[in-house]
């Protein structure tokens, strides 16, 4: 990903916030058809190790998705996660009223994890990965949901239809890209306008 030096956002916090607050990353892997892409939600757990130098990301495919049978070992998985994001008008500085010298962009805020990739295939393994991102995701519910809500031989049935993924992350890299390279005036005007929620993709 490019990123110019005013874009470059290296705050692990800001970072790691991010993936926790938009959690469905497209999973990207090289296989022999090309590029292939999975929607995948992923946990993150930022600590380091010798191995994830910027933490562990996990989470599954469907086992009749073909890409964890046929990525590359060799070559680093990719996993795009993308934060808020918003068209932003010319109309909106005011330096365009001044000297006409304004075009249209997107601000955005994303963040991109490599690594190898590794497949979970163990029963026990996975039931574990699928309880904790269960957990995740259902702990603002007023009644969380577990795996033991469902019958355990449907469970085991889910199981048996699914891989764990895991990618130990060697590079992290973000990028905010919010207007730092306009005026003061100018990203006031941006910031007023985004006011109006209609205007920002979340």
């Amino acid at each position: 990903m490019y990123v110019p030096r005013l874009f470059q956002q290296e705050d692990p916090a800001a970072l790691a916030g991010l993936i926790t607050d938009h959690p469905l990353a497209s999973l990207v892997t090289l296989g022999p058809a090309g590029l292939e892409m999975s929607p995948v939600p992923l946990l993150y757990d930022p600590a380091p190790r010798a191995d994830a130098p910027h933490g562990i990301l996990r989470g599954h495919l469907a086992r009749a998705n073909p890409q964890w049978q046929q990525f590359r070992p060799d070559i680093p998985a990719l996993a795009l996660f993308t934060g808020p994001n918003a068209y932003i008008s010319p109309n909106w500085y005011p330096s365009k009223a001044e000297h006409g010298k304004a075009v249209p962009t997107w601000n955005y805020a994303v963040v991109e994890a490599r690594g190898p990739l590794r497949i979970i295939e163990a029963p026990d393994e996975l039931r574990q990965l699928l309880a904790e991102l269960t957990a995740l995701h259902e702990a603002r519910q007023p009644h969380a949901w577990t795996l033991e809500d469902a019958p355990e031989d449907f469970i085991a049935a889910q199981l048996k239809a699914v891989v764990g993924v895991e990618i130990l992350v060697q590079q992290l890299t973000g990028k905010w890209k919010m207007s730092q390279n306009r005026s003061e005036a100018d990203r006031q005007g941006v910031a007023a306008h985004l006011d109006r929620p209609e205007l920002l993709v979340r």
